[in-house]
């Protein structure tokens, strides 16, 4: 009987009625030794007849599988595809990333979010040319040296592109690892997060042999775990009807699967607002900045328009701000405001059109003004406070309509968006007052 079609039974009859609180067995143990190449031929084999056709899984180069795995953290595949290819046309080799500016790779990564990601990619591709000779380094203590490289990545790379025996642990594998054992509580505690960590290295096989094919590497018993993970057993809809390994699973057996693993506590949504000002000059430049802030990781620490912080839309603040930094007396045109989110920061974009004759020159280091007198607890006031005025090295002034030629993030593009709408709305206004006369 077919596994996909869901018809075979437990693997014993004591496991199907073993009551909801059975203490399971030790983490290290989920699968009895005696069965273990029985489960393992088992996930293989499905794994190479179902695996999603995805352009990492065509290659064992250590640094297109280095690339894949980094913009696959936190990151859905479907997204990751398009800047996978684009990357790696723009950057086809390690040294070709090595030797890029920083600003050029950013704006390759512009729109794929986390950008402490990429700045790793370069730092550490810098660092493989200079001490291991252009190559991902195979030995996991030097891999793990490297910035932006933790355990799960350097086993992924480790094991896919070198064949290591080292297995991976991320959320995917944790939560097949969870419902295999029944395993109740926070996973993400760092005793048990290290009990998983061993179950999942007792699991890999060093060489197994698949159903449908040669011996497979650790590599591809990794990418299996994973692909169970992302496709079947997933967070709210385990699909054990077809899962290729059910007859091993304790939660499924018990029937708790959809409540494992339990779910971690969210952090409150914070609310704020960023009052934006669009500067432009009759020639269509805009002035952008880059400083170091208390807001500027909600720019990703890239290109952004002059802002301030509140707890709402603040025009007069900004104006402010705009007098102090740049000596910019003007009035602002409020644009169409648009929502934005930053992990659990919920954002409303408040941009301004300001109009000046000339944009500013910043040619040295000022001071900001001092932040607003509130009556508000010491964290929201800081929170509210303006940014310091920029140097002159924060600063440019490109035209409005090309500024993705500068790494910006969405919060940046959703501000130009609305400006330049605004902008191209004015002609079609003034034709149809035209026409009324």
């Amino acid at each position: 009987m077919s596994v996909r079609s869901g018809g075979v039974a437990p693997r014993n009859a004591n496991l199907a009625a073993t009551p909801a609180r059975a203490i399971p067995p030790p983490v290290s143990e989920l699968i009895p030794a005696a069965e273990l190449p029985a489960f393992q031929t088992q996930l293989l084999g499905w794994f190479a007849e179902a695996k999603r056709d995805l352009d990492w899984r065509r290659t064992r180069d250590a640094y297109r599988v280095w690339i894949s795995e980094i913009m696959l953290q936190q990151t859905r595949v479907a997204a990751v595809l398009p800047y996978y290819q684009r990357f790696l046309a723009r950057f086809p080799t390690l040294d070709a990333l090595a030797r890029a500016r920083l600003d050029a790779v950013l704006r390759s990564w512009a729109g794929l979010g986390y950008y402490s990601r990429a700045r790793n990619l370069h730092r550490a591709a810098k660092e493989i040319v200079a001490r291991h000779a252009g190559e991902f380094p195979r030995r996991i203590e030097e891999a793990l040296a490297l910035p932006g490289i933790g355990h799960y990545t350097a086993a992924a790379v480790l094991s896919i592109a070198y064949g290591e025996p080292h297995a991976v642990l991320d959320g995917n594998v944790a939560r097949v690892l969870a419902r295999l054992g029944a395993i109740r509580g926070d996973l993400r505690r760092p005793k048990r997060w290290r009990e998983l960590a061993a179950a999942a290295n007792a699991l890999l096989p060093a060489q197994a042999a698949s159903a449908a094919g040669p011996p497979s590497s650790p590599g591809d018993w990794n990418q299996a775990m994973m692909e169970l993970g992302a496709t079947l057993c997933t967070p709210r809809g385990p699909q054990c009807a077809v899962c290729p390994v059910s007859r091993w699973c304790r939660a499924h057996a018990l029937g708790i699967a959809l409540r494992l693993p339990a779910p971690r506590p969210k952090p409150k949504p914070v609310r704020l607002a960023l009052s934006a000002a669009v500067l432009l000059d009759p020639r269509g430049r805009t002035l952008l900045l880059r400083q170091k802030g208390q807001h500027s990781s909600l720019f990703s620490s890239l290109w952004h328009f002059p802002a301030i912080q509140s707890a709402r839309p603040a025009p007069e603040k900004l104006s402010r701000y705009l007098q102090s930094a740049f000596g910019i007396t003007a009035a602002l045109e409020p644009l169409p405001p648009a929502r934005h989110t930053v992990t659990f920061r919920r954002i409303l974009l408040a941009p301004f059109l300001v109009r000046v004759a000339k944009l500013p020159a910043v040619t040295s280091p000022t001071h900001g003004f001092p932040p607003p007198t509130l009556h508000a607890p010491a964290s929201r006031a800081r929170a509210l406070q303006a940014p310091r005025a920029p140097r002159s090295g924060d600063v440019r002034t490109p035209p409005l309509a090309k500024i993705e030629r500068l790494p910006i993030s969405s919060a940046t593009k959703k501000i130009a968006a609305a400006a330049l709408a605004a902008l191209n709305a004015l002609p079609r206004r003034r034709q149809r007052a035209s026409l009324s006369f």
